[in-house]
């Protein structure tokens, strides 16, 4: 049985229930990653913008958000230091198409969990939210 099947036949309870956000202006990727989130068996909610998602009831559910890096209007990394100084320290896994040093180091600078390049693989998304959550890979 491939280790990623049965990965997702063991998911925990705790698993199941972490809602996860997803702020990506490209609808295609965004719907993807939603997607992915939920057959890896956590709730997701798919928002167009970050501006979207704040306006949402879904800020205080959420136990990761995942965004893009760049976004009209607010990016990635502007909304990830603007839901801090906020005080909703939500774990933040940045994605992006353009990988760039300068702003991946400035990220973890402030306290974003994860960096990824698109296209990323499952595996790494999977392990940056069970990072983020203190979740066991075993369950």
């Amino acid at each position: 049985m491939p280790k990623l099947l049965e990965a997702r036949m063991r998911r925990s309870s705790a698993e199941c229930k972490t809602p996860i956000s997803v702020v990506d202006d490209d609808e295609s990727m965004r719907e993807a990653i939603k997607g992915l989130m939920k057959s890896l068996g956590f709730t997701a909610e798919a928002f167009s913008s970050a501006e979207e998602f704040l306006k949402s009831r879904k800020v205080p559910r959420t136990s990761c958000l995942i965004a893009d890096v760049q976004m009209p209007g607010m990016t990635g990394p502007e909304l990830h230091r603007h839901l801090l100084a906020a005080g909703n320290p939500i774990p933040t896994i940045l994605i992006t198409a353009y990988p760039d040093n300068r702003a991946r180091e400035r990220a973890f600078g402030d306290g974003v969990v994860c960096y990824l390049s698109k296209p990323f693989d499952e595996s790494d998304v999977l392990a940056c939210i069970r990072s983020s959550l203190n979740i066991r890979p075993d369950g």
